[in-house]
């Protein structure tokens, strides 16, 4: 307890990472208190009265917005067309050379990618706005009693305004304050529900009588979240030759006289496999859950249309697996590391330059990437093991999914942040004795 108020302390100490912190903190309460903003003329009691009746579709989408969505808030899109249009984005740069060549001039081309992201931004929201109303709003019986085309209209408005509101709020985190924004943004809407579904299973051990099986479920959450931490900073290590440096008269060794070595990260996709694979499953769902108890919904929609059978999450980790290798494709360019290993003087010990060291990291790449691959099929199901051994709906998806690996990946990243800061003042780091991994080294190629 004492090292913890001691890095407060250091942490308060110093001045920008001071004023950084309290933005941070004031731009995120923004973003709360807006996701609390009714949109005009929508009956919020009837959105209160089946509150408890969502099915796991809104529950996810709930959670990444922090109850904006069920909440019909002027921010119940939340960020989410923002990733939608990112991850679109990325996906033209492999296939349209203007994208690409946007890609390929820095600073320029990374403001003109911003640019059409946002664009995009607005004509999915365009796109969502009208199905979120009639879908969700009009089903729980939340419409105006006469809406009109002008209250439709400034609906809509309102949605994509919201929208691009939390957008500009990520960005200002990420310029100004700590961390990235966005991710940030996500993170505290997950997090602003794991105490209320903390509560309702506490309350159902309480009902039962059964406390010691809480206590397990607490156990096995922070393993899952240690478990987690391990494989997410997990890299594999190639070892590396490179240049001395020369600094007047004389060559320099390697920093502190430890060998280089280019890190191959475990998970390198992050998130993005199960976002993909999710996006895809949602639309059986939709199907199953969109039809009237008169029709048919087909024994295959209606086979995985359930997210907790076994034939929705065996289809969930085939796409989880193959979406990691194709993303790890797009995020790893081993002809393109091996040139700048080349450039710089740097070479793997054994292995020729050039061709030879890209078929060696792209072998490497591909052994790794199998088993990152079954640690993020795992995550994902994890939350429908955890509602067949009997965690409620809400909790449950606190076990795994994108709600742990971006809550980890976040909150590390953010710490990394504050340790830079610490360090460049010559101050102690967060942990005595070590700093947080992840960051990279003096003596770590970054070439990629």
């Amino acid at each position: 307890m004492k090292r913890l108020i001691t890095n407060l302390q250091n942490i308060w100490k110093v001045e920008e990472l001071r004023k950084r912190i309290i933005l941070t903190l004031g731009l995120i309460l923004t973003y709360r208190v807006g996701s609390f903003v009714i949109l005009p003329g929508v009956k919020y009691d009837a959105l209160s009265s089946t509150a408890t009746d969502q099915n796991f579709l809104e529950s996810i989408l709930s959670v990444f917005s922090g109850g904006g969505f069920t909440n019909a808030s002027i921010m119940a899109l939340g960020i989410m067309p923002y990733i939608s249009a990112s991850i679109i984005m990325q996906l033209l740069g492999m296939a349209v050379p203007a994208v690409q060549k946007m890609q390929n001039e820095g600073e320029s081309g990374r403001k003109q990618i911003n640019n059409y992201t946002r664009l995009l931004t607005i004509v999915i929201c365009a796109l969502q706005a009208p199905s979120y109303l009639t879908l969700y709003v009009s089903n729980k019986n939340a419409m105006p009693d006469d809406p009109n085309t002008f209250w439709w209209t400034q609906t809509i408005m309102l949605l994509i305004a919201g929208s691009m509101f939390a957008v500009w709020l990520g960005e200002r985190i990420t310029e100004r304050g700590i961390g990235n924004g966005i991710s940030l943004l996500i993170t505290v809407g997950i997090l602003s529900r794991l105490p209320g579904a903390f509560f309702a299973e506490f309350g159902k051990s309480v009902e039962a009588g059964n406390l010691i099986r809480l206590v397990l479920e607490i156990v096995m959450f922070f393993l899952i979240i240690l478990i987690t931490i391990l494989i997410v900073q997990g890299v594999r290590r190639i070892p590396l030759n490179t240049a001395k440096r020369v600094a007047g008269a004389r060559a320099m060794d390697d920093v502190n006289g430890a060998r280089n070595y280019l890190p191959i990260k475990i998970n390198a996709s992050g998130v993005m496999p199960i976002i993909f694979a999710q996006a895809i499953m949602t639309i059986p769902m939709m199907v199953y859950q969109g039809v009237t108890q008169e029709q048919d919904a087909g024994w295959l929609t209606k086979t995985l249309g359930d997210p907790y059978g076994f034939s929705y999450n065996l289809l969930l980790v085939i796409l989880i697996v193959v979406f990691t290798y194709f993303y790890t494709a797009i995020m790893i360019n081993p002809s393109k590391i091996a040139d700048d290993l080349k450039k710089s003087g740097g070479f793997i010990p054994g292995v020729r330059p050039g061709e030879e060291t890209a078929e060696h990291i792209d072998q490497v790449v591909s052994r790794i990437t199998f088993p990152g691959s079954l640690f993020l099929a795992m995550i994902a199901i994890l939350p429908s093991i955890a509602k067949l051994a009997g965690v409620n709906d809400s909790f449950a998806m606190f076990f795994g999914g994108t709600s742990i690996l971006i809550m980890v990946g976040v909150v590390l990243d953010t710490l990394q942040q504050i340790e830079t800061y610490q360090l460049n003042r010559n101050m102690d780091s967060l942990m005595d004795g070590t700093r947080v991994r992840g960051r990279r080294g003096a003596n770590e190629f970054s070439g990629m």
